[in-house]
């Protein structure tokens, strides 16, 4: 008989985490949980004590034999887990909105994974991750981590690079927001539809087959991006800007919404340009959403996660990484969307590099559905993307600033030359304390 499972969250203050308890006390019959360990750092101990608190409470109502444990202590958490959860953000917020509000100044679009603010987001958060694996080698050999700080799917080829660990997956919500707005577009049930998704994360296509065999790819993309009225979307936190019918169709398969910050980068810059004026960056909107869920988070009566955090703009996540979490304990085989080692399914992308796929979760991992090669408008834009998350990657690991320099030229969201190196300049500049590669290799430099 197994043990009870220890799991522990890394970013526990998050505003997400009260949905996280909520998927773990839904699947208790399947996976009981002994043992949730949520930490955070100095900075975070007021949110994690708020979130904790109420963490608490959805268990204690539940009535599960679950012991949740909070501390700024990440060692002590550690020791002897199963599985980690990490959902941390270095910087909090206010770093969020120094990426989205540079880039901008020097008429760039401004975003949490994409473009320069993905990169540095990246370059901020990779060292980190590393440093939680040695912790992990040490303390807990055996735990499987699962990933869902962003960007999601450079974090995760991190560990596996870089980290040399392979018990790692990582979980974005935006394949499980496609999977529902497909559905709804056919009027079907998602469990009555196969969906094959490939690419990287926040950068993938994927096609619709029903359960005759019978493929839906091209109805879903007349009822979603066809001419008439625009089709709602269920991804709050990207604006609903259409997609050019004719390119849909071209594409032969389904979008993700960030494809608009590279098939409709002028409209996407010039509508963020105008809300830095009006409703400020999504990460101003977000700070003021996450301030509201933690005063109803403060509720001594709450004991359930609240219908507002839907507007935090990460809808689903959670619950996807306790489905994660259950098909690996139980070895279920769930087919699922997830960050993991390429191993020949994009045929067109390195073998060992990360990529975002449809995939069958049991306990020895995730799986690869098989993709094969894209057609070139796919193909080109997905390769030029890899090249550029690997060097962000190197760079991140290294600090090295040539390699970001060229990170940077190939992302086609940073314009080249002089602008490319005084955006880089100011960025590292704005977010020097948590960039300490980059400043120690500069030092080294001069001396």
């Amino acid at each position: 008989m197994k043990k009870g499972v220890k799991i522990v969250t890394i970013g526990g203050g998050s505003s997400y985490t009260p949905e996280l308890v909520e998927g773990f006390i839904k699947r208790y019959d399947e996976l009981p949980i002994r043992e949730l360990w949520f930490v955070d750092i100095e900075a975070g101990k007021e949110k994690l004590e708020i979130v904790g608190n109420m963490a608490k409470r959805m268990v204690e109502k539940a009535g599960i034999d679950c012991e949740v444990h909070l501390t700024l202590d990440r060692r002590e958490a550690l020791k002897d887990a199963d599985f980690v959860t990490t959902q941390f953000r270095v910087g909090l917020l206010d770093a969020r909105i120094k990426d989205e509000r540079i880039p901008l100044k020097y008429g760039m679009i401004g975003q949490e994974t994409n473009g320069a603010g993905g990169m540095f987001k990246a370059f901020r958060t990779i060292p980190i991750i590393l440093d939680i694996v040695e912790d992990m080698k040490e303390l807990c050999p055996n735990a499987w981590l699962i990933n869902f700080t962003n960007p999601a799917g450079m974090v995760t080829e991190a560990v596996l690079k870089y980290g040399k660990w392979e018990k790692v997956i990582g979980l974005c919500n935006v394949p499980i927001l496609n999977v529902k707005m497909g559905s709804q577009a056919l009027g079907m049930k998602e469990e009555d539809l196969y969906f094959k998704f490939g690419g990287l994360n926040h950068l993938h296509w994927h096609r619709i087959f029903d359960n005759n065999g019978e493929e839906r790819t091209a109805e879903v993309i007349e009822k979603l991006y066809g001419e008439g009225e625009k089709p709602k979307t269920i991804v709050s936190n990207i604006k609903n800007m259409r997609f050019l019918s004719k390119q849909v169709r071209n594409l032969g398969m389904l979008p993700c919404p960030y494809h608009r910050y590279y098939y409709m980068t002028d409209n996407m810059l010039q509508d963020e340009l105008k809300d830095l004026d009006t409703v400020g960056t999504r990460a101003e909107q977000v700070k003021k959403v996450e301030a509201e869920l933690f005063e109803l988070y403060k509720d001594p009566n709450l004991d359930h996660k609240p219908e507002q955090l839907a507007k935090r703009g990460g809808a689903h996540y959670s619950d996807a990484a306790c489905e994660i979490i259950n098909s690996i304990y139980n070895d279920k085989g769930t087919l699922m969307v997830v960050s993991t080692r390429n191993n020949g399914a994009l045929a067109d992308l390195p073998y060992d590099c990360g990529v975002e796929v449809s995939s069958y979760i049991n306990a020895s991992g995730a799986h690869p559905v098989n993709i094969g090669h894209f057609p070139s408008a796919q193909r080109g834009l997905l390769q030029v993307m890899k090249a550029m998350e690997e060097l962000t990657i190197e760079a991140a690991v290294t600090g090295d600033y040539d390699t970001a320099l060229q990170a940077f030229t190939l992302n086609p969201l940073v314009n080249s030359g002089d602008v490319a190196q005084e955006l880089l300049d100011e960025m590292l500049e704005a977010h020097k304390e948590h960039l300490p590669r980059f400043f120690a290799k500069k030092e080294a430099v001069l001396v």
